[in-house]
């Protein structure tokens, strides 16, 4: 039975939104700091982060095969990826259409805000997906690291078996294009191994 959660991101992980920027590491930007202030103020009132997620059994199969429960792929990372699991949550999390509409807006109005809100947007809906996980872990124990469509061989059209497996669309309103991108843009579909015990 699929679970659906909302949460609430109280502060906004601004390291995180420097390293989306190109901004690693470094000690201070002139004139970021005011920038990142105003972005945050408009950000935040507009973000809605939910989430679904399922359990699912594992099953392998010959080489690299796998059944995921909800689908079957061929997949040499995430094989790799699930080394000692015997079951997957499989979640999709989004903060909302908000952020969407924030950047389009800005974009016509000023590119750099723009900019820091695309990167604001997807710190943020890594700090959202990084909160699921931790539900995730804390109800099923060990698990290993999330791993999305498109990552090393696996492959973004898989995003075609998640959406129907969750009814993506109908808990948490978002959807898919015909390229398999997820609109909410800052939205993120994920696997994530359970560790079976003992490993």
């Amino acid at each position: 039975m699929a679970k659906i959660l909302s949460g609430r991101i109280e502060k906004l992980d601004i390291k995180e939104t420097l390293r989306y920027l190109g901004y690693a590491g470094v000690k201070s930007v002139e004139g970021i700091e005011q920038l990142l202030a105003e972005c945050e103020g408009m950000l935040m009132p507009v973000l809605a982060p939910k989430a679904v997620y399922e359990m699912f059994p594992l099953t392998r199969g010959e080489g690299d095969f796998l059944d995921l429960g909800f689908a079957k792929v061929n997949s040499r990372s995430l094989s790799r990826n699930l080394a000692g699991c015997e079951k997957i949550a499989l979640f999709a999390a989004t903060v909302g259409a908000g952020v969407d509409r924030l950047i389009v807006k800005y974009n016509r109005l000023s590119p750099a805000r723009a900019v820091v809100l695309q990167a604001m947007g997807a710190a943020a809906v890594e700090q959202w997906c990084d909160e699921v996980n931790g539900i995730i872990t804390a109800e099923n124990g060990s698990t290993r690291p999330r791993f999305s469509c498109g990552y090393g061989d696996l492959p973004l059209k898989l995003q075609r078996e998640i959406f129907p497996a969750l009814s993506v669309t109908k808990n948490i309103g978002v959807t898919l294009t015909d390229g398999d991108l997820m609109i909410p843009e800052k939205s993120v579909t994920a696997i994530v191994g359970i560790k079976a015990k003992g490993n």
